[in-house]
């Protein structure tokens, strides 16, 4: 992951520092800690994202935002993993993570007709809690695993490459 096309497509700090639902967090969006770009600083960030994506609680980026300044990895990279938990892709996340859940639990899956309402999330979430929120634990912990193992491969690789170019320029 080239430090230059990050720094090229990710927003300024200064934006951050500015927005409204950031602000909450005050003095603590000031550590440097949270707009680097180094391998560890990414690779957590994409980590934290990932794993948050897959809590189904609304406002996941002020979850995000709130861990990635608790351990200090890059703020903007975790706020853009945990857009892959979007209005088109949350539905097939979450049945996924169920369907997990139900698997790892041994229980049977229930088909359930979803409504946007307080009498269904109180008679019929009650019967699939338990596999749901399995599934969206051990999804987030392998998507946050596997994102962050990925971003320091590819990083590596970049590195590695980048190396041996330079060793090569040398040779010439």
């Amino acid at each position: 992951m080239p430090r230059a096309f990050l720094k090229r497509h990710l927003p300024h700090p200064k934006r951050f520092h500015k927005h409204r639902k950031l602000r909450l967090f005050g003095e603590a969006l000031h550590n440097p800690n949270l707009w680097h770009l180094n391998r560890n600083s990414v690779a957590n960030g994409i980590g934290v994202g990932l794993f948050i994506a897959f809590v189904p609680l609304p406002l996941q980026m002020l979850l995000a935002a709130a861990i990635s300044i608790a351990i200090g990895c890059n703020l903007a990279i975790a706020l853009v993993s945990v857009w892959i938990s979007n209005p088109l892709t949350m539905a097939p996340l979450f049945y996924g993570a169920y369907r997990l859940g139900a698997w790892v639990l041994d229980v049977p899956i229930t088909e359930l007709h979803f409504e946007a309402s307080l009498d269904w999330l109180m008679t019929q979430f009650g019967a699939v809690w338990e596999p749901f929120l399995l599934g969206c634990f051990l999804s987030g912990t392998l998507a946050a695993l596997i994102g962050n193992g990925l971003a320091r491969l590819i990083w590596r690789i970049h590195v590695a490459r980048s190396w041996q170019a330079r060793a090569a320029r040398r040779r010439k």
